[in-house]
Formats: C-alpha cells, structure tokens, sequence
C-alpha cells in the first residue's frame, strides 16, 4: 500500500487560489478606496525599509557601522 502525504502541492495552491478569491470577494465589497489605502500603506513600507537598508549599507561601506560577526570562535592549543 502506498502512503500519501495529507499535504500535497497541489492542495496548498488550491487553498491559496481560495484565499485570494476571498481577497478578491472582499475588495470589491468594500470598494476601491480600500484597494488604494492597502496599495498606498504597502508602498509607504517597502520605501521606508528599502531606505534603511541602503542607509546601512551605506553606512557600512564608509566604515562606520562595524560589520556583523557570526558567533566568536576561540580556538583550542593542540597539544
């Protein structure tokens, strides 16, 4: 017998096709000033945190930002 995932690919598109008919249900029931309000507030935010990504990028390009270690390593005395 064989064994089936309960979580295929192609039931996950399905309920994402379902939820942006939802989406889509509900734009057009509220109108189009809640389309322009969400575009208007999506926009405000990709400016600001793509702004302050070339602000630190910038900054740490000019040496005033130190860059970001991973985790420290010490290393051991091999005997």
């Amino acid at each position: 017998m064989g064994y089936r995932q309960k979580t295929t690919k192609s039931s996950v598109a399905l309920w994402m096709l379902v939820a942006l008919g939802d989406a889509v249900l509900l734009l057009a029931s509220v109108g189009i000033s809640a389309l322009i309000a969400l575009v208007s507030v999506v926009t405000i935010v990709a400016a600001v945190v793509g702004g302050r990504l070339v602000l630190r990028r910038s900054a740490s390009a000019q040496g005033r930002v130190p860059a970001a270690d991973g985790v420290s390593v010490t290393r051991r005395r091999e005997a």
